[in-house]
């Protein structure tokens, strides 16, 4: 069997990091940050142990990516759905939408991501996270904003409020009563997006989250699984 090239060698490397991922977020979404450990997330990912410190400085760096996956993941998913469009309101209410939508549909994981910010690394920058603000950029531009670097922050902040306000342990806010408030805020419709009365059951709440971290087959192998 001739030697693996440096290209099949790197879409491995990826597969194996995007496993890693997607096994953290179900992890964590199912019992807690605390109760998670490396060692539980290589396992649920069917890696070596050592892969997930090659890929990351450590847990809470793992976790941040993976969250900052599923919510860039979700957002693409959400603005470029059927029907397609172009209009810079409708593209800011499915965003909001996406966004608040995760925090209802996977309390225990956005609220585990949000503490996390919160201590003493705080906020770490990571490829996925940057993904993640392009989106919201975007949006932001598409909308018609003529000072998008203002413009982006304080949506940002708004989002990650609204978030904090739903995931409240004891005092959690309605997500309508919130997506009305930004609605009101940037002018928007409330038949734009998807209005929670529209919401069809099982949407983003579903427990399969291989779309957001498809890995498709190794390469060089047939689908059956067998080296070629």
């Amino acid at each position: 069997m001739s030697p693996r090239s440096a290209s099949v060698n790197e879409e491995l490397r990826r597969r194996s990091k995007e496993r890693l991922l997607q096994a953290a977020v179900e992890l964590v979404g199912e019992h807690g940050f605390e109760a998670t450990t490396l060692g539980d997330i290589a396992d649920r990912a069917g890696s070596a142990r050592g892969l997930v410190s090659y890929y990351f400085p450590g847990k809470r760096q793992l976790v941040q990516s993976a969250v900052h996956r599923l919510m860039h993941r979700t957002l693409e998913e959400a603005l470029e759905r059927e029907p397609r469009t172009e209009d810079g309101r409708e593209r800011l209410a499915r965003a909001i939408d996406a966004i608040l939508g995760l925090a209802r549909d996977r309390p225990v994981l956005m609220r585990q991501h949000m503490a996390g910010l919160l201590q003493a690394e705080g906020f770490m920058p990571c490829p996925e996270q940057r993904r993640l603000a392009e989106l919201l950029r975007d949006t932001v531009a598409r909308r018609g904003s003529r000072d998008v670097d203002g413009d982006y922050p304080m949506l940002r902040a708004l989002l990650m409020g609204a978030v904090y306000a739903i995931l409240v342990p004891g005092a959690p806010m309605p997500v309508p009563v919130l997506r009305a408030e930004l609605f009101e805020r940037y002018g928007l419709d409330w038949e734009m997006g998807v209005p929670p009365e529209n919401r069809a059951s099982g949407g983003s709440g579903d427990k399969d989250l291989s779309r957001f971290f498809a890995t498709g087959a190794e390469p060089g192998c047939d689908p059956l699984g067998q080296s070629k």
